[in-house]
């Protein structure tokens, strides 16, 4: 994702636009007051103890970072977390003061803008932990850091195995300040949990080598979006959302909260409209024929936007009705049988994700013709499709 999206107008005609981008008729709306919504119906889930950190990290899963950081501090979030220094800087150069979690591993290059942009690293390697100590007591002042546990995701983090060694290597370094321990769920959202609670178990006896080191973090957490619903027993002083708080569940088996509201539609507007014959082929490789007469609508939407490169599968809503889309996605159009729509014209705003009227199209629909998760569905939309943003409602709103 590029730089954090400014905030679009709407312009004659019905194109999205905003202040450095020109008009296009094809976008996102991203809801804020749905979002701060979310935050609040989450906050209320969770007991009372437990802080809510935020995961903002690649635009926000393409909402728009900033943005959408703004309004999740102002409605129950605590904290917040990116993956990559940029994501931390341009939090930092908008006036974010809010503690912010450097998720993912540092190298020692990395060491100083951590502690410039005063960020709370994860550390999963005693190189890294000691490298930070030197340069933090270089500097006079302690580094807060979260101690990553690897506890069976086998990506990033201190072996739980030998957590009594590491521990105790930890505790020497009094250049750095134990702010929060962490682990990371490998598969938190399915029926079977059975995994999830080995973790666990993993991670309290990570913690007991700590406070047998004398290190006892005020932070202890190891929930992400599917821990945070389905289990409680996981909540310990912190959970991390992401994807939740945009109202989109992590699979479709995890439990649900009253009242999530979607955050993010994409929509464009019908730009052309072709008749065909019988017989007649839409698109490259010619992969769809008109069994009869009919008429083709043209969305100026398309891979080049993170829509899924399908053939002939996947639909739109248009006047609030499904409609299919026929023939390949092209990087910059797709096209849909408005055949049975005789009404539709030129102009007509259709959705590609969200809903309209009382049809819906989900990011899990998407996301299973791109043949992936809606993880990856959110975070692909690019930057050349303009933000929308609606306003917020205010903290104390219902």
């Amino acid at each position: 994702m590029s730089a954090p999206f400014s905030s679009p107008g709407e312009l004659s005609g019905g194109a999205a636009a905003s202040p450095g981008h020109l008009p296009r008729s094809a976008w996102i709306e991203v809801d804020l007051g749905a979002l701060g919504h979310n935050f609040r119906a989450i906050r209320r889930s969770l007991p009372a103890g437990t802080a809510l950190l935020y995961v903002v990290k690649d635009e926000a899963y393409g909402l728009g970072a900033l943005a959408a950081a703004r309004v999740a501090l102002a409605n129950g979030a605590d904290r917040l977390a990116v993956f990559t220094l940029s994501e931390a800087e341009r939090l930092r150069s908008a006036g974010i003061t809010a503690p912010i979690l450097l998720m993912g591993e540092r190298l020692p290059e990395e060491l100083p803008w951590v502690l410039r942009l005063d960020l709370e690293p994860c550390v999963g390697r005693l190189e890294i932990a000691t490298a930070l100590d030197a340069l933090a007591r270089q500097q006079g002042r302690p580094a807060p850091v979260h101690i990553k546990v690897n506890t069976g995701m086998n990506r990033f983090g201190l072996p739980w195995r030998a957590a009594r060694s590491w521990a105790a290597e930890l505790a020497a370094l009094t250049g750095l300040r134990f702010e929060g321990v962490l682990g990371h769920f490998a598969q938190s959202d399915e029926e079977d949990k059975t995994f999830a609670r080995v973790q666990l178990e993993r991670f309290h006896q990570s913690l007991e080598a700590l406070r047998a080191a004398g290190i006892e973090p005020r932070w202890k957490h190891h929930s992400n979006s599917g821990g945070a619903l389905d289990l409680p027993e996981a909540h310990l002083d912190l959970v991390r959302v992401g994807l939740l708080a945009h109202g989109v569940y992590p699979s479709r088996v995890c439990r649900r909260l009253e009242d999530l509201r979607p955050v993010m539609t994409v929509k464009a507007r019908l730009v052309a409209i072709q008749e065909v014959e019988p017989g007649d082929t839409v698109g490259y490789g010619m992969r769809w024929r008109a069994d009869r007469p009919g008429r083709i609508g043209v969305l100026p939407l398309g891979y080049g936007d993170g829509f899924p490169r399908v053939r002939n599968e996947g639909h739109a809503l248009i006047r609030g009705v499904r409609v299919p889309l026929v023939g390949g996605v092209a990087m910059d159009a797709l096209t849909v049988d408005l055949t049975d729509l005789p009404g539709a014209a030129v102009g007509d705003e259709a959705v590609l994700m969200g809903r309209q009227g009382a049809e819906e199209i989900s990011a899990h629909d998407l996301a299973a013709l791109k043949r992936s998760v809606s993880y990856d569905l959110l975070a692909g939309w690019r930057s050349r499709l303009p933000r929308l943003y609606r306003h917020a409602s205010p903290p104390n709103a219902p």
